[in-house]
């Protein structure tokens, strides 16, 4: 298959969307812990210290999806140079490089909603 501009040029709108939800996750979950913090500050409670904790991996993670996200999109960018300037074989080693760094974005941002998920039914099993 022969690799054209317009290949890489699709993934440029799910890498920006991808990135935009991710800058989504990474602002609440900031913003929860500068309340936790605040609140552990006041209570010096051992359970919101560990949600705080809970969260700050939480938080690494979201930036590590960001980092895989932003490098896809640099060699999508790189791989239509490439074309551009008709290098085939290194615009398709790039372009999959790209594919490869997109894939682990996706899964740590899985790994990510996991945490998320598990974090809430606690919280939901202590309500019930």
């Amino acid at each position: 298959m022969e690799l054209t501009l317009s290949i890489p040029a699709l993934l440029f709108p799910a890498i920006s969307l991808t990135m935009l939800a991710y800058n989504a996750r990474y602002l609440a979950i900031a913003a929860l812990i500068r309340q936790l913090h605040q609140k552990y500050k006041e209570t010096e409670s051992e359970s919101v210290g560990l949600q705080v904790k809970k969260l700050s991996k939480r938080l690494t993670i979201i930036k590590n999806m960001q980092a895989a996200a932003i490098f896809s999109f640099l060699l999508a960018v790189i791989t239509m140079a490439l074309i551009y300037v008709d290098i085939p074989f290194w615009a398709n080693v790039i372009f999959g490089a790209s594919l490869l760094a997109l894939m682990i974005s996706l899964v740590l941002s899985l790994i990510e909603v996991q945490l998320s998920t598990k974090a809430l039914s606690i919280q939901l099993k202590d309500i019930e």
